[in-house]
């Protein structure tokens, strides 16, 4: 098995940015969604509720981020922010610290998506735990939902496939990391992995939502595909059904990809690495 894809999200539910290699830190891939759009609240904001947010594309420069959209003038964000607010935001049932950027970015953000929103920073102080259920220490995530990485088979999504009228492309599941020759869900079961020198420990698998519905292309929603399909044969109390409660999933969720925590950092993965079930 083989890594063949390797994808960060640097601002949280905007386009991904596809690699050929990447430094594994603690809290993720070296830049992934250490940014996130707020709403007035300072609660997250993603394509669930504005499926217009996949249109932004996000590309890295030397010194910080460039976004870009059709009918807009690109906008460059720094790489760190000057701490002149910091407020605390959330992310689903977590509190965090974040800095907020300036009034040329969030004007920016403002008016192509037409809402009330800003642009937020995850300081290298801010150390927001992972679920503490599958926690072992003082294990951190970025704003990514949960955990630090998600990496989905490509026969996984062969097999969904096969079922579907349309298929479908791997974003539409936005994983940092994709993986050639394993068996259809394999990863369901895999407990350690190595990947290069760095070694990988499962959490729990990925629950789906409607972002899987969403043609990260055009910004435009299936509605019912891929969800409808996979309720019909991967719902968690179908795959686990003796231990889904155990992972704290509902006995209803649809499951695809795996989640994962580095056990160590610092360490470079590239594109064709081996992976090792351990």
């Amino acid at each position: 098995m083989r890594i063949t894809e390797i994808n960060i999200y640097p601002i949280k539910s905007l386009s991904g940015i596809s690699l050929e290699s990447s430094i594994v830190e603690d809290r993720g891939l070296q830049y992934d969604r250490r940014y996130m759009l707020v709403d007035e609240s300072n609660d997250l904001l993603t394509q669930r509720e504005f499926s217009k947010m996949a249109l932004l594309s996000v590309a890295i420069l030397e010194n910080g981020l460039k976004v870009s959209t059709d009918n807009f003038e690109a906008i460059e964000i720094p790489t760190s922010f000057k701490d002149d607010e910091v407020i605390k935001v959330r992310v689903w049932d977590s509190f965090c610290d974040a800095i907020v950027a300036g009034n040329a970015v969030n004007d920016w953000f403002r008016e192509v998506l037409q809402m009330n929103c800003r642009l937020v920073q995850m300081p290298v102080s801010t150390e927001r735990k992972i679920n503490k259920r599958f926690n072992r220490g003082n294990e951190i995530v970025s704003f990514a939902d949960g955990y630090p990485l998600l990496i989905i088979g490509e026969n996984s999504l062969v097999d969904l496939n096969s079922k579907l009228d349309k298929q479908i492309p791997m974003n539409r599941f936005r994983p940092n990391l994709v993986v050639s020759d394993a068996e259809a869900f394999a990863e369901d079961d895999w407990k350690k992995i190595k990947i290069g020198n760095t070694i990988f420990r499962t959490t729990k698998p990925c629950a789906r939502c409607v972002i899987t519905t969403i043609d990260q292309q055009t910004g435009i929603s299936d509605v019912r595909e891929p969800l409808k399909t996979l309720a019909n044969y991967r719902k968690s109390s179908d795959v686990f059904p003796e231990t889904f409660a155990t992972y704290g999933l509902g006995k209803n969720d649809v499951l695809f990809g795996q989640n994962l925590v580095a056990e160590n950092f610092g360490e470079r993965i590239k594109v064709g690495d081996e992976v090792k079930v351990l």
